[in-house]
């Protein structure tokens, strides 16, 4: 589907305005916010993996980053928080790999390019 120029700028404003609206709710009202959290699941299922503090962490960072990449107009930022968090969903959603990840270690130092020679 072959979509126009002018058709995407119609598109991009929607979204901007949407967005506005959005993070201006989410600014004025407590409430807002709360109700914002309590229905993540719907829109990310996988958020249901998170403790309760680091979904509400993820919703304030996606208020931020939608305001800040609106004003760039660019969606790329918004997917890439949304992939980062997955991702920690992901983690939790693993008890062996959260496990591990959970462990303290030792710091075995840098490590070196792929391709470099090795001391």
């Amino acid at each position: 589907m072959l979509t126009t120029a002018s058709r995407a700028n119609e598109v991009r404003e929607v979204v901007a305005t949407t967005t506005t609206l959005f993070i201006a709710l989410m600014q004025q009202h407590a409430e807002v916010r709360g109700l914002v959290t309590d229905v993540m699941p719907k829109a990310f299922p996988w958020v249901r993996f998170l403790p309760r503090e680091d979904m509400q962490a993820f919703v304030v960072e996606l208020v931020h980053t939608l305001e800040a990449a609106n004003s760039l107009g660019t969606p790329a930022p918004v997917t890439r928080l949304i992939a980062e968090w997955q991702h920690t969903a992901e983690v939790h959603a693993d008890p062996r790999l959260l496990k591990i990840l959970r462990q303290e270690g030792e710091d075995l130092g840098d490590v070196p390019a792929p391709g470099a020679a090795s001391a």
